[in-house]
């Protein structure tokens, strides 16, 4: 799994924009929380680029930077929540999970949807 580094404000843009040609995946993860490094671990494990090849996908450390969690909140109007999975398509928020609720089957599906359409 290639996770892009999700690390300025002004990232959030470039996310909206490209979502306008591809789906667009933000993992917000707390380096503090033990639920987010378990579903982080199974993300990875269940992890296959090959069946969402087209959609990039973004890791945020929210406890590095709490000012950009804030505003992927405000942005695309949801709660802020760890961990928590984003999946931005034509520049708004279509599907988020937060917990265990966040699962690989959940994103793909949600994805493919998205390319189906």
């Amino acid at each position: 799994m290639e996770w892009k580094s999700l690390t300025t404000s002004e990232q959030i843009e470039q996310i909206k924009n490209d979502s306008q040609q591809n789906p667009v995946i933000i993992y917000k993860h707390s380096t503090r929380c033990g639920i987010s490094s378990m579903v982080l671990s199974r993300l990875e494990r269940a992890w296959n680029a090959s069946e969402i090849p087209t959609a990039d996908v973004y890791f945020l450390d929210l406890i590095s930077n709490r000012d950009i969690s804030q505003a992927i909140a405000a942005t695309f109007n949801v709660q802020h929540e760890s961990p928590q999975i984003l999946v931005i398509n034509q520049r708004e928020c279509v599907y988020d999970a937060s917990h265990t609720m966040v699962s690989y089957p959940k994103i793909k599906e949600q994805v493919l949807t998205l390319a189906d359409s």
